[in-house]
C-alpha cells in the first residue's frame, strides 16, 4: 500500500485581542482571509478552516497558484 504524501502549507496569522472580548485573526499573505473567536483556541480553529477554504477556492480559480517570497521580521523602535 502506497503512503499518500500531503503538502503542508504554512502561513503567518495575526491575532488581536479585542477590548470587548474574543480575538480577531487574519492572514496578511491571503487578502480577505480573516476570522474571529471568543477564545484564542476558537480563533485558531476558525482561521485554520478559513485558510483551508481560501486555498481550495484559489486552486479552483487558478491552476498555477502565485508564489510570493515573503518573510516576517520583528522591528523595534524607541517610543
Amino acid at each position: 500500500m502506497k503512503k499518500q504524501k500531503h503538502k503542508i502549507l504554512e502561513y503567518n496569522a495575526v491575532f488581536e485581542e479585542e477590548k470587548e472580548g474574543g480575538y480577531s485573526v487574519w492572514v496578511p499573505e491571503l487578502p480577505g482571509c480573516a476570522s474571529q473567536g471568543e477564545t484564542f483556541d476558537e480563533a485558531l480553529v476558525n482561521i485554520r478552516e478559513a485558510i483551508k477554504l481560501y486555498v481550495e477556492e484559489t486552486k479552483k480559480k487558478s491552476s498555477s497558484p502565485s508564489y510570493k517570497k515573503q518573510f516576517v521580521l520583528p522591528v523595534q523602535i524607541n517610543a
